[in-house]
C-alpha cells in the first residue's frame, strides 16, 4: 500500500494555493494499491495518521487525522496570517513529506514539507487587471512624438550633460568614459505624447495595462536615479501630457502602472544635491539639510550607504519620519525656490500631497515597486495602507526575483504575500521555467515550477502575477532563445551579435511557443516593448534599443495579436480559472485553465518523440490559434503546439 497526497488535487486539498486566516479547509491523505493505483482502505487499523503544522521558525503541532474509507482526513482553520509548513506522520511508516511531484515520500526524519501561505481575511487584489494583458515601456525608447525638446539646462539641472540623439534606432551608448563610468546620458527622446500616439497599436495587442519604467525627473536615461519625485522628466513632457495620456489610455480600456523607486534616489537630486546643481540644501551639503535624515552617512559627507555600492544611487533611510511623510503623507517644501519675478531664491512653504497620493490623483492604476527586497516590511505595510486608502483598486506589484511566498532577504523571512504589503510580484520563476522548457525541452522543470507557485501563492496574488519573458534588466527573449552568446559589450554591439536569417527563423518559432505559454499560465502576460515584433539584443543597454516600427516581423506580431484576442474572448477563464496539469512527459506538456465544465487546453511538445492526444468530444472543434478544425486525435511532433476550448467537461 502507498499513500497519495497532492496539494493541487482538489480531492486532497479543497482550497488551491494559500488560505485566508480563519478560513476552514480540508485535507485528505489517500491510501492506494501500489500496483493498480486504486484507492483502498487503510490496511492496519492500528496505524494512525497525524497532520503536523507549524508556523515558520516554530515547532510543529500534531493534529490527529480521522480515518476514512480510503485514507485519512482533517478539517481545520489557521487563525493567524503568516507562513506555515506541514507534513504528515503515519505510525509505523514515518514522515510523509514533500517531493517535487507532490506524491510524497516517507522519511525517517522530518524536513520542511509542504507550505501554507496564510493571508489576511480581507486580502483582495484589483479585479480590473485579471485576465488582461500588460505591456512594459522603456519611455525614452518607445516612440518620439513630433515635438521639439526645448528645455533650458540652466533651469533644469538634470539636463546638463545630456546627449539628445537624432539617430532614432541607433546603438545605445555603452562604453565607459575616461573615468571608467558608463554615464547613461544618451537620450533618444521617446516621450509621453509618443506613447499616447501608439495607444491604438497597443489596443490591437489586447493591452489592458501599461507598465512604465520611471518617468520622473532624473539624470540618467533609465531614470532610476530620481532627482525630483514630484516632476515629470522634461524630456518626457509635462504634467498636462501625462494627464492626457492617462485619460486617453483609460478611454481605450488601458490603465497605467508607474515605477516606484523608493529605496534610493540619485546623487544629483533635489534631496542629496551632491554637485550643488539644485537650489535646495541637500543632505550631501549640510547636516542641517531637511533631507539629511533621509540618508545613512558613515562619514559625512563622502561615505554613505548606496544601492549595491553604486555611489550615484545613495540609499534612503526608510525609517526617517520625514521621508515617510514625503512618500505617504503631506509635506511642506522647505527648499529654496527661484522667484521668477526677480530671480532671487525664496523658501516655499506650500503644502503638497505625498508622492504616492499625487500621482494616484491623476488616475493611474498603481505602482510597480523597484527592488522590493530592499524595502523593509514596515515600509511596505505603510505604503500599502497609503495606496489602498487613496484608491482601494490600485495595484501594488513588487520586483522579486524568487518565490515571493518564502523569500529570505537580509536574513529575514519576508511577508510580501500575507495581505498587508504587495498584491503581487514580477514572476521570474515562470520566466526561467518557460525558457528552460523551450530551449532544453525540460517539461518537468516547467511543470514543477508552475505547480510550486500555484501551491504557494494566495489565489488573489496568483491571478495577477506579472509574468514576463524579458524586461529592461534582461537580454531580449529572441536572442536568448537563439542561444546567441557574446564575450564583450563591443561584441554585443557588433554585427556578429545579430541573428542570421536561419537563426532568427528558428528563434521566432520558439518565441511563438514561449508567448503561448506566457499568455496561458496563471497571471498576467507582460510583453516587453518590441518583443512582439522580434527585436534582438543582449542585456543592458542592448535590450533598450529604440522600438523599430518600420521593421516589425508581421508574422510574429500577428501571432501576438491573436493571443491578445484569445485572452479577451476567454477572459473569465484566464482571470479566474484553475491551472491543471493534464500530461507531462519527456518534453511534452498538456495543461488546461478551467472553470467548472469550461476549459482552455494548451498542448506543447518540445521533445523528439511523437505524442498523440485525444480531443474531448466537447471541444469546440477549432484550434484557437489558427481557427482550423481540430482532428479527433492530435499528433504532436517536436515543436508542435495547439490551443483549443472545450465545454461540458465531466
Amino acid at each position: 500500500m502507498e499513500f497519495y497526497y497532492n496539494p493541487l488535487d482538489i480531492n486532497c486539498k479543497n482550497i488551491r494555493g494559500g488560505v485566508r486566516e480563519g478560513q476552514p479547509f480540508r485535507l485528505r491523505l489517500f491510501c492506494r494499491d501500489e500496483r493498480t493505483k486504486q484507492y483502498v482502505s487503510p490496511e492496519d487499523s492500528d496505524a494512525n495518521a497525524y497532520f503536523r503544522l507549524g508556523k515558520d521558525g516554530e515547532e510543529k503541532t500534531a493534529f490527529p487525522m480521522t480515518k476514512t474509507e480510503y485514507g485519512y482526513t482533517i478539517e481545520l482553520a489557521i487563525e493567524e496570517r503568516g507562513l506555515y509548513f506541514y507534513t504528515f506522520y503515519i505510525e509505523h511508516r514515518g514522515f510523509f513529506v514533500y517531493d517535487s511531484r507532490h506524491n510524497g515520500r516517507f522519511s525517517a526524519y522530518e524536513d520542511g514539507g509542504y507550505q501554507f501561505t496564510v493571508s489576511s481575511a480581507d486580502f483582495e487584489t484589483p479585479a480590473w487587471l485579471k485576465g488582461g494583458v500588460m505591456y512594459q515601456i522603456f519611455p525614452d525608447r518607445f516612440c518620439r512624438a513630433d515635438i521639439d525638446i526645448k528645455v533650458s539646462a540652466e533651469n533644469e539641472p538634470v539636463l546638463e550633460g545630456r546627449i539628445l540623439r537624432e539617430d532614432w534606432g541607433g546603438m545605445p551608448s555603452f562604453r565607459p568614459n575616461e573615468n571608467g563610468k558608463v554615464l547613461n546620458n544618451d537620450f533618444f527622446g521617446g516621450n509621453l505624447r509618443g506613447i499616447e500616439k501608439r495607444l491604438p497599436y497597443l489596443k490591437l495587442l489586447g493591452v489592458t495595462a501599461i507598465y512604465l519604467n520611471p518617468i520622473f525627473e532624473a539624470t540618467s536615461n533609465h531614470r532610476y536615479d530620481t532627482s525630483d519625485y514630484m516632476k515629470i522628466d522634461p524630456f518626457l513632457g509635462t504634467e498636462e501630457d501625462f494627464s492626457s495620456l492617462v485619460e486617453a489610455a483609460e478611454a481605450a480600456g488601458i490603465r497605467l502602472i508607474l515605477d516606484g523607486v523608493f529605496n534610493h534616489t540619485g546623487d544629483n537630486s533635489l534631496y542629496f544635491n551632491k554637485y550643488g546643481k539644485f537650489p535646495s540644501v541637500g543632505a550631501y551639503q549640510s547636516q542641517n539639510s531637511p533631507y539629511y535624515s533621509w540618508y545613512n552617512f558613515q562619514r559625512f559627507p563622502d561615505k554613505y550607504s548606496s544601492w549595491w555600492g553604486i555611489d550615484i544611487l545613495p540609499e534612503v533611510n526608510e525609517k526617517s519620519a520625514d521621508y515617510q511623510d514625503f512618500i505617504f503623507g503631506e509635506h511642506r517644501r522647505e527648499y529654496p525656490k527661484v522667484n521668477s519675478a526677480d530671480g532671487k531664491a525664496e523658501k516655499s512653504g506650500a503644502t503638497e500631497r505625498g508622492v504616492l497620493k499625487k500621482w494616484l490623483s491623476f488616475g493611474i492604476g498603481g505602482y510597480r515597486l523597484d527592488v522590493a527586497d530592499e524595502l523593509p516590511d514596515f515600509f511596505l505595510k505603510k505604503l500599502r495602507k497609503c495606496v489602498k486608502e487613496t484608491n482601494k483598486n490600485a495595484l501594488i506589484i513588487g520586483e522579486v526575483w524568487e518565490d515571493a511566498s518564502n523569500k529570505i532577504s537580509y536574513s529575514a523571512r519576508r511577508e510580501y504575500l500575507h495581505g498587508e504589503e504587495l498584491d503581487s510580484v514580477m514572476n521570474y520563476p515562470f520566466k526561467d521555467a518557460i525558457v528552460t522548457f523551450i530551449k532544453d525541452g525540460n517539461s518537468n522543470y516547467f511543470a514543477e515550477t508552475v505547480a510550486k507557485i500555484v501551491d504557494h501563492y494566495p489565489k488573489a496574488t496568483l491571478d495577477c502575477l506579472m509574468n514576463i519573458l524579458g524586461t529592461h534588466d534582461t537580454a531580449r527573449i529572441l536572442t536568448v532563445l537563439a542561444g546567441k552568446t557574446a564575450c564583450s559589450k563591443d561584441e554585443m554591439a557588433s554585427e556578429r551579435a545579430m541573428l542570421s536569417i536561419g537563426e532568427r527563423a528558428i528563434a521566432i518559432k520558439k518565441l511563438k511557443i514561449a508567448a503561448l505559454l506566457l499568455f496561458t499560465i496563471p497571471g498576467i502576460p507582460c510583453v516587453y516593448y518590441g518583443d512582439e515584433i522580434g527585436m534582438e539584443g543582449f542585456g543592458d543597454p542592448f535590450c533598450r534599443k529604440c522600438f523599430d516600427f518600420e521593421n516589425a516581423n508581421e508574422d510574429l506580431l500577428t501571432f501576438y495579436r491573436r493571443l491578445g484576442e484569445i485572452r479577451g474572448e476567454y477572459r473569465k477563464i484566464f482571470a479566474e480559472g484553475e491551472y491543471e496539469e493534464v500530461f507531462e512527459k519527456d518534453g511534452c506538456l498538456v495543461f488546461r485553465r478551467r472553470i467548472a465544465e469550461k476549459a482552455v487546453y494548451v498542448c506543447v511538445n518540445m521533445s523528439t518523440e511523437k505524442f498523440y492526444l485525444s480531443i474531448p468530444k466537447s471541444a469546440s472543434g477549432n484550434n484557437l490559434l489558427t481557427k482550423q478544425k481540430m482532428p479527433e486525435i492530435i499528433s504532436l511532433q517536436q515543436g508542435d503546439y495547439y490551443l483549443f476550448y472545450t465545454e461540458n467537461l465531466v
